[in-house]
């Protein structure tokens, strides 16, 4: 069977749609379509017309034809078969046997007819396979509509962000051509509000608590007198900052009223062969409930920096009860690690790298239970009647076994807005520059489980203050792993080793 074309025409011989399957010129096929009105007959029961070189075979479908054009060789009952599966497809994709409803799906309709008919012969296809080919359904197409539609949403967050910044320094110009008062310097200097680390960094900076010199009381004694005075304060702050842990160099401070900035201490490998357990939580929680995304990365990298303890193997214990889905490196042994728990390399004589971290076991976890969440922000903004805003925002700690340090909530605040904080537990600051109400906790644990702050702002509305950003480390991992001991491979003799856990936050929102 050689089909030539297929098409749609009406009784009086418009072609509507028409798909031709070999090479033929378009004066050619414009010929064969014209000819066939002049063909038909009537009072005949038949359903094909021959010509000295082709054949028509046709069904009537109300006030159209469904035809097709084939070679006089072919088989005439195949060629009623093809037809039946045209006329079928026609329905499927048109409400009605309209003129105007078949030019609406022309495009359809072709790409269904070239499913059933290639280079002119007919394609071993139902009408099921037909509609699932026509939709060409990917899943890498919705993957790929889905990160753009997230790379557009941040776009527009950006914007937004940009455009309350740029509107903000219009009014701080505006203020700067007015009468300063004393003492501010016209907001430059160093009295400048410190920033805080973007929480999207890989290993986020902790937030430390401000220490504040205490201000000693104005006295009319000698400038010398003054001068000991911020030297013994100076001195009382480094100690305070040295008893928190910091490594405070004196030849490195900063001049009075300089805030030095933060430098995340750096992690020493204390054993020659050293472990760290990193896992990164990325969490969208919606305003009134309910969590839309919950992702956790976690892996264990191993360090080894003396050569005689690169045979070895590390035995994990897995307690997590909560779909955890662990992933090892291509060349550790994966049935010893299945069977025994055990990672080590495939080939047990082969050292792993040194003074390399190495990457030898990940795993993820998704959830959608709010019991999942580490800890839970409820925040309530409620329109007080006077033009303004008064906000109750609470935590409470959903894990009991965690240790948070350093927990922050970033509330951001309407332009202009200065809140006024009834009560906190912890401590806050308002960036003004920035616009958002800091709300620090320097540890939430089982005995700080809950706490709730409150405070008010005029002139705003309740969507003012989201989307809320929120941060925080922990030493207590999230999923129930951890490294229980390091054998040697030759003995199975256990091998001194430090491990450092931790587990952070890179993108926690309550939008």
């Amino acid at each position: 069977m050689v089909l030539i074309a297929a098409a749609v025409c009406t009784k009086a011989g418009k072609t509507i749609i028409s798909r031709q399957f070999v090479e033929m010129t378009k004066a050619r096929i414009e010929g064969l379509l014209a000819a066939f009105p002049k063909l038909m007959s009537t009072g005949k029961q038949h359903t094909f017309v021959e010509t000295e070189s082709v054949r028509y075979v046709y069904q009537p479908l109300e006030k159209l034809y469904m035809l097709l054009i084939t070679t006089k060789a072919s088989n005439i009952l195949e060629d009623l078969e093809t037809l039946r599966l045209f006329a079928r497809v026609i329905p499927e994709y048109c409400k009605s046997m309209e003129e105007l409803e078949i030019a609406d799906n022309a495009f359809n309709l072709i790409f269904a007819f070239d499913e059933i008919v290639a280079l002119g012969y007919r394609e071993s296809v139902n009408l099921a396979q037909i509609r699932t080919f026509v939709e060409m359904d990917s899943h890498e197409e919705k993957v790929y509509q889905a990160v753009r539609l997230t790379q557009e949403r941040e776009a527009k967050n950006k914007m937004r962000e940009k455009s309350k910044e740029l509107q903000r320094q219009r009014m701080e110009a505006n203020k700067k051509g007015g009468i300063k008062g004393p003492g501010f310097g016209g907001g430059y200097g160093f009295t400048s509000t410190p920033t805080v680390g973007d929480s999207a960094n890989f290993v986020p900076e902790p937030v430390k608590p401000a220490y504040t010199a205490p201000q000693k009381p104005v006295s009319s004694g000698p400038r010398a007198m003054k001068l000991s005075g911020k030297s013994r304060d100076v001195d009382s702050f480094v100690d305070q900052l040295k008893e928190e842990g910091e490594n405070v160099s004196t030849p490195l401070l900063a001049p009075v009223g300089v805030k030095a900035s933060h430098v995340s201490p750096q992690i020493i490998n204390t054993e020659p062969v050293h472990l760290r357990q990193e896992e990164r939580l990325i969490v969208r929680v919606g305003r009134d409930g309910g969590v839309q995304h919950l992702e956790l990365y976690g892996l264990v990298t191993l360090h080894i920096s003396d050569e005689k303890w690169g045979c070895i193997r590390v035995q994990l214990e897995n307690k997590d009860t909560r779909g955890v889905q662990l992933q090892t490196h291509p060349n550790v042994d994966k049935e010893l690690f299945r069977t025994r728990g055990q990672i080590g390399l495939k080939n047990p004589g082969k050292p792993f790298p040194l003074n390399t971290d190495v990457g030898v076991l990940k795993w993820r976890l998704q959830a959608q239970e709010e019991s999942a969440l580490p800890i839970s922000i409820n925040c309530w903004p409620f329109e007080n009647g006077e033009g303004g805003c008064d906000v109750n925002i609470e935590y409470e700690l959903e894990q009991d076994n965690l240790e948070l340090s350093d927990v922050q909530i970033n509330i951001p605040l309407p332009i202009g807005g200065n809140p006024v904080v009834g009560e906190c537990d912890g401590q806050y600051t308002h960036e003004a520059r920035r616009n958002i109400l800091v709300w620090s906790l320097p540890l939430v644990d089982s005995s700080t489980k809950s706490g709730s702050m409150e405070f008010s702002v005029q002139s705003a509305t309740p969507a003012d203050f989201f989307p809320l950003q929120i941060s925080f480390s922990s030493k207590t991992p999230y999923a129930n792993i951890k490294v229980n001991e390091v054998l040697l491979v030759e003995d199975d003799s256990p091998v001194k080793h430090s491990v450092d856990t931790v587990f952070f936050t890179e993108n926690y929102e309550i939008v």
